[in-house]
């Protein structure tokens, strides 16, 4: 691949970030610096975010699990965090899930837990079924799916989609802080604005609504439903949890298809008081139900 213009954030845009103590690892992917961050010991779980966040998002999720004794790896997607951001060209579905395989491939990580939330879903679930389904054994779904060109898109998510194509210099902690049932510190929202210190740091966050397929016969769509039928025979342990006030994937819309979906062993789990960025508003109880879950399985 050929890598366009690319913008790597200044360091000192992530000093003193909130309950964020993990220091960033990188590795060179595509002509690309890539970050994640890791802690604790134990059997790996792989945290991903979506659009417009980044590894930020799984610090609450993270302390617990690493409390409950597992080892936590959260990447930042290109495009976010302190990953370096190509300009919007640069981006699509393959490129996405592609990076997500070099981290697993990179790091030989396997018998992974994977966990997935907005974006990460459509790139994390296409990971764990029709790329590289041998290194993950356990899968969690937060408020996402997978893209198939025939969902449907909700008028929340349609607005959205028009803010983004009219707004190249999207406001990132607005877009955040107006999808969460709890308002946030203003620290907090800081942080999830650090990535981004111009325009031209924002190609991933302005790109993805629009790499969504809205036909059957769209880019993306055919690698969607591979992965939706690969999902619905799965035999390893799945665990669904999803916001009661998620205004962009509804609960008893999207929500509950994807509980019909997954070939689940037990219901779809409601995290109350929760928009759709869930680990902001209950970030602690989703990593300690996350480890129950764990803790539990054969």
């Amino acid at each position: 691949m050929t890598t366009p213009t690319v913008h790597r954030t200044p360091d000192e845009r992530f000093a003193d970030l909130p309950d964020f103590p993990y220091e960033p690892h990188y590795r060179e992917w595509d002509g690309l610096r890539l970050a994640h961050v890791e802690a604790g010991e134990g059997s790996t779980v792989v945290l991903l975010h979506g659009e417009p966040t980044w590894s930020f998002l799984w610090r609450h999720v993270m302390a617990e699990l690493v409390e409950a004794g597992h080892r936590c790896i959260a990447p930042d997607l290109p495009g976010f965090g302190r990953s370096d951001k190509p300009a919007d060209e640069w981006f699509t579905y393959d490129r996405l899930v592609a990076s997500v395989v070099s981290l697993f491939e990179d790091l030989d990580l396997r018998d992974v837990t994977l966990v997935v939330h907005d974006w990460g879903g459509p790139v994390g679930l296409r990971v764990a079924t029709t790329e590289i389904p041998d290194r993950i054994a356990r899968i969690v779904v937060m408020d996402s799916g997978l893209f198939t060109g025939q969902q449907r898109m909700g008028a929340a998510w349609q607005a959205f989609h028009e803010f983004v194509q009219a707004t190249p210099d999207l406001p990132i902690g607005m877009l955040i802080g107006g999808a969460v049932a709890t308002p946030m510190a203003d620290e907090v929202l800081a942080a999830y604005e650090a990535p981004f210190d111009s325009v031209d740091a924002k190609g991933g966050a302005r790109t993805l609504p629009g790499l969504i397929p809205q036909s059957p016969d769209a880019p993306g769509a055919a690698e969607g439903r591979a992965a939706v039928e690969r999902l619905a025979v799965d035999t390893r342990p799945m665990l669904l949890m999803w916001a009661d006030s998620d205004v962009v994937l509804p609960l008893e819309a999207t929500g509950r298809q994807m509980e019909q979906l997954l070939p689940l062993d037990q219901p779809l789990q409601v995290v109350e008081g929760a928009g759709h960025f869930l680990q902001e508003d209950a970030g602690p109880q989703i990593g300690r139900s996350i480890a129950a879950w764990l803790d539990q399985l054969p």
